[in-house]
């Protein structure tokens, strides 16, 4: 449904440099939206329908978590001078997620990555969709809920119970998954919030249709 909520935040736990803030009343209204993140399944089918080739595929390379790396990949990867936990890995794509040698083995229910925001749009024109607007991204993404900090509430773990998948532990050396997983979860992990979406904290970063710009919604149509 539409309506009328207060998107972004003004936390102080948050990052100014991600330009979350204000916070400011927008309108949205009604549409359609998936319930979770497009599977490899899924692109796969996109992909054997049309023969599209990913950005990575093009490129050559894409970025990959160091942690998840063997560790002669691990070495020969150049890195970010500022997040030196993403190596660059050449062979790296969706159907290959941690570069040669890897595959999609008991991982087809799970979101696909390495797809550049061209990929995804390539992606939503074949199957008759779109990608979201931010503000109807983070609307369906609160389910509801007014200025929580999570889709579910304030606290993280509610009752000790995890309800997404983050990183645990000492970042980036070592990851717990107390949550259940290291890496990717499928794309249906865990409970959905009030409007049944799955995922919508946690798992992996997802692409919208609009720029990323704090005056976007003042010029834009």
């Amino acid at each position: 449904p539409g309506g009328t909520f207060r998107m972004g935040t003004d936390d102080p736990d948050g990052f100014p440099e991600d330009r979350e803030g204000p916070v400011r009343e927008v309108t949205v209204n009604p549409f359609a939206i998936a319930a979770h993140c497009v599977t490899n399944e899924q692109f796969a089918e996109f992909v054997d329908a049309t023969g599209y080739r990913t950005d990575a595929e093009r490129f050559g390379w894409s970025y990959v978590f160091a942690k998840f790396l063997p560790g002669e990949l691990r070495r020969a990867s150049p890195r970010l001078e500022r997040t030196p936990w993403w190596c660059g890995v050449s062979g790296a794509f969706w159907r290959r997620p941690e570069g040669p040698g890897s595959d999609l083995d008991g991982r087809w229910d799970h979101p696909v990555v390495h797809v550049s925001w061209h990929d995804a749009a390539a992606f939503c024109a074949w199957a008759g969709m779109r990608l979201p607007t931010e503000v109807e991204w983070e609307y369906a993404a609160r389910g509801g809920l007014d200025q929580a900090r999570y889709p579910w509430g304030d606290e993280l773990t509610p009752g000790g119970e995890h309800r997404c998948n983050i990183w645990q532990g000492p970042f980036p050396v070592r990851d717990t998954a107390e949550d259940g997983y290291s890496g990717t979860a499928p794309v249906d992990a865990f409970e959905p919030n009030d409007f049944g979406l799955y995922n919508v904290a946690g798992n992996v970063w997802e692409w919208c249709a609009d720029w990323f710009d704090p005056a976007y919604y003042r010029t834009a149509p």
